[in-house]
């Protein structure tokens, strides 16, 4: 059963999947419940031509797609605060042309390699040392960003404009949100992979909310369901020779069906 931790890249993806598993539902936590879940989404496809130039210029992938969705993340909500285009506009906007750009970046870098594939669809074996030193210290980061900015995270989140009217920087913790769910997104890369980093972030919160329950508990709920999904998504992958990424995704949905069926009874 734990043959898996006699290997040191399993133990470095097992490490960094937990990790993973504890930031993702916080940060969701906060887009789900301010429709935000597309950004998500849109940063996972700008992560993607991130690592594509990493593979080009033979640079560390998760820190070339760190660098392009921070930025892109503060172009976006630059973008969403002034009004000249419109939200989801900016958001297909960069989702389409980050897009564009990694397929014109991959076929410079002479296509798909196994090397980009796990970058895509998640592996455990993804996961170099100085990629777990990274996820460690960012993801330390983010979780104590919400730990001190914990109440005004929600104060703007259930009411922006009286946060505003009370003194509340909207614009800096606006700013700072989608700061760290660019981080959280270029730190979950190496273990559930671009195309399903939003689900990981999205499927945990979503399904708590069935259980109705005030905010803080909901919060650990999501968090349980993230982190049984992890654990629970690498053992299978590694002892089912699965896609990490895919499997840990298919076990929250299993969950979250559950969860519906709860909600009826």
């Amino acid at each position: 059963m734990f043959e898996l931790f006699q290997y040191s890249f399993a133990v470095r993806g097992f490490e960094a999947g937990v990790i993973i598993g504890l930031i993702a539902p916080l940060i969701g936590m906060f887009l789900v419940l301010r429709r935000y879940s597309l950004i998500a989404d849109t940063l996972a496809h700008v992560s993607l031509a991130g690592i594509a130039v990493g593979f080009l210029l033979q640079i560390n992938p998760i820190m070339t797609a760190l660098v392009s969705t921070v930025l892109s993340s503060v172009v976006i909500e630059r973008l969403r605060i002034s009004k000249k285009i419109y939200g989801e506009s900016a958001l297909a906007i960069f989702l389409s042309g980050s897009l564009a750009l990694a397929v014109v970046l991959i076929s410079l870098a002479h296509g798909f390699n196994v090397g980009l594939l796990n970058y895509l669809f998640g592996s455990i074996v993804t996961v170099k040392q100085t990629d777990l030193y990274i996820i460690r210290v960012l993801g330390a980061v983010v979780a104590t960003s919400i730990f001190l900015f914990y109440k005004e995270l929600i104060y703007i989140t259930f009411d922006e404009e009286s946060a505003q009217v009370s003194g509340i920087p909207t614009r800096f913790i606006n700013t700072l949100l989608i700061i760290l769910a660019a981080l959280t997104v270029s730190l979950s890369i190496p273990i559930v992979g671009v195309l399903l980093i939003s689900a990981l972030m999205v499927i945990p919160v979503v399904t708590a909310l069935q259980f109705r329950q005030s905010f803080t508990k909901t919060i650990v709920i999501a968090e349980l369901v993230s982190l049984f999904s992890v654990v629970t998504g690498i053992f299978a992958s590694f002892y089912l020779n699965l896609s990490t990424g895919g499997t840990i995704v298919l076990i929250s949905l299993v969950v979250f069906a559950l969860s519906l069926g709860f909600r009826k009874r």
